[in-house]
């Protein structure tokens, strides 16, 4: 018996810890999968919010409100152009070096480029000088948000448990809506705290200097991460690629084809709900800024819920068929966009950007697993990047720009119009692709 008894103590005392340990680990990737997008989509936001609200007049000469606008949303577009760059640059590394170094590194240059836009002289101090270092710096901005998100939906998706990739990867697609509500709830307590006047010539700085205290929070989480087990198998196996965005357009240009083209309308319909629908609110409509940032605040959390609903449901029924049902949505949410935003009534444009920016989480939620799924480990890191990023340009980079154009032409209907036509884009692409729920990580 004695022996007996001591045997089995023996076991139950190696199994304890293979497994306790385990879930600890897990829990800290996933916060900090959560915690580094978050901070890095604040950062992003707060420009967002910036450019339709201020930086026009401060950053470039006066005269016509509507051409500052223009401006304004023009140096927006210029981070989404530096993004496939970051994308390329840290997906190298993070398929040759490993996820941790290069998200440590992403989240730096983010941040500091968000700090220094909030020391910038205006165009009155430094003539031309200031929007061309705004152009820097917004540039630095995108350079560091490409490489974040492959990286931290990567740590999420390659330590989900069978069946459960989609559940885990909304944890990064989870920082989107808490840096937004951050970020405009910033500018909000600003803009009441502060007269216009006050908010014009310092205040709008706060919320970039705040990005210091945040990128501090997130390198402290990020640098006690763990390689994933998934990375560390594809190493022991062969070495890793030479040039992984060289294999990416060999060899994997089909799936980066279609993920970018899946991912437009997830784009356009958040920077048309947020970025422009601010804007638009503001100038045309005439709410207070007060107002439309409280309205956003309210309407970013149906994106929250749209991000964990279509996670499980993607992996309850698959990736495709959530996809294909946010996109019709979207479609025919364009259609009631001139009614709905246009009508300039304070309910109806609550109601668009609720049901706008649900949108977005739907369309959103799958793609922290769905973009990954597309590619191999061994280069899995670029694969999702540059893809995640690409669509930025086609989906985002121009839309407040065009949008504004648009609706100084036809009206906010041809907006809508425009939304329809990307949701239909990406409806194609998305009904060309194979289901990748049971597909194996490898």
């Amino acid at each position: 018996m004695a022996p007996a008894m001591s045997q089995t103590a023996t076991r139950q005392t190696a199994t304890r810890p293979t497994t306790a340990p385990e879930a600890v680990p897990a829990a800290r990737i996933l916060i900090a999968s959560f915690v580094g997008t978050a901070i890095e989509f604040y950062d992003f936001y707060v420009y967002a919010t910036a450019a339709a609200l201020v930086i026009g007049p401060i950053f470039f000469p006066p005269g016509d409100p509507a051409v500052q606008t223009l401006a304004a949303f023009a140096t927006f577009s210029i981070a989404f152009i530096a993004r496939p760059m970051g994308a390329a640059f840290f997906g190298h590394f993070g398929d040759r070096v490993g996820r941790k170094a290069t998200l440590v590194a992403s989240l730096m240059i983010m941040g500091l480029s968000t700090v220094l836009i909030g020391c910038l002289p205006s165009y009155a101090t430094a003539g031309w000088w200031a929007p061309l270092a705004l152009c820097v710096l917004r540039f630095g901005q995108g350079v560091g948000f490409g490489g974040e998100w492959g990286g931290a939906a990567l740590l999420a998706v390659e330590n989900a448990p069978p069946g459960r990739r989609a559940l885990y990867g909304i944890f990064p697609q989870l920082g989107a809506p808490v840096g937004f509500i951050t970020a405009n709830l910033g500018f909000l307590g600003l803009a009441l705290a502060l007269s216009p006047a006050d908010f014009q010539a310092w205040g709008w700085r706060i919320p970039f200097l705040a990005s210091a205290a945040l990128v501090g929070v997130g390198l402290y989480v990020r640098l006690k991460l763990t390689e994933t087990p998934v990375f560390k198998a594809a190493l022991e196996k062969a070495a890793p690629e030479r040039v992984p965005l060289a294999v990416i357009f060999t060899k994997y240009i089909r799936s980066t084809l279609l993920g970018t083209f899946a991912m437009v309308a997830c784009y356009a319909v958040f920077y048309l709900s947020t970025v422009f629908a601010l804007s638009y609110g503001v100038a045309t409509l005439g709410f207070t800024r007060p107002t439309f940032l409280l309205f956003e605040c309210v309407a970013v959390l149906f994106m929250g819920l749209g991000i964990p609903l279509s996670g499980w449901a993607a992996d309850r029924y698959g990736r495709r068929p959530v996809l294909l049902s946010g996109l019709i949505f979207t479609a025919s949410l364009g259609l009631v966009m001139g009614p709905m935003l246009g009508s300039g009534q304070g309910g109806l444009v609550l109601g668009f950007l609720c049901l706008g920016l649900f949108a977005m989480g739907w369309l959103f939620g799958p793609m922290g697993a769905l973009l990954p799924e597309l590619f191999p480990t061994r280069v899995r890191y670029t694969g999702a990047s540059v893809t995640y990023n690409l669509a930025g340009i086609l989906g985002a980079s121009a839309a407040p720009y065009l949008a504004q154009r648009l609706s100084e032409w036809g009206g906010v209907g041809w907006v809508g119009l425009y939304l329809a036509v990307a949701a239909g884009i990406s409806f194609v692409a998305v009904a060309l692709m194979q289901e990748t729920k049971e597909k194996a990580i490898q």
